[in-house]
């Protein structure tokens, strides 16, 4: 038993290690993440359409979802383990949240690489992340199985 949890704990060590050196041969570390959040939700405060929706969400609670946003994309680039929530559930019943908020989300982090981003590269890999991200979102919170029955299909 004890081997195995051995085991474990230096699989995960590696996995965190390869992660940081990929992250680092591309100028990403802890800074860049705390610069990227800070800057991205600063942006999105003054949306237009998304601003309303995160700050009627998050009033009087930026600071707890900006830790944990730091701590979510540390977990996902630098594989930290920093982050133990559940993004679904954590977004699920927030008011005038919509599927076409995502294209916008997205829209506003490419903007935000293309302003900090150190190297195209990473821009690519924050993008590509962020895009797997919302999409696996947007079908948690708004796929309907219903809607691919061929029965409900108009010929």
């Amino acid at each position: 038993m004890d081997t195995e949890i051995q085991g474990r704990a230096a699989h995960v060590a590696a996995i965190r290690e390869r992660a940081e050196a990929e992250m680092k041969a591309m100028g990403i570390d802890e800074a860049f993440i705390d610069r990227l959040v800070e800057t991205f939700y600063g942006r999105v405060l003054q949306h237009p359409t998304l601003g309303p929706v995160f700050d009627a969400r998050l009033s009087g609670r930026w600071p707890e979802h900006m830790h944990k946003m730091k701590s979510f994309w540390s977990s996902v680039a630098l594989r930290s383990g920093a982050y133990g929530g559940k993004p679904v559930q954590a977004h699920i019943g927030v008011s005038n949240l919509s599927a076409d908020l995502f294209p916008q989300w997205l829209a506003l982090f490419s903007e935000t690489l293309n302003d900090i981003a150190p190297n195209p590269e990473a821009k690519a890999w924050f993008m590509a992340t962020a895009e797997r991200i919302a999409r696996s979102l947007t079908l948690s919170l708004f796929y309907n199985p219903a809607l691919d029955d061929p029965q409900r299909k108009p010929a």
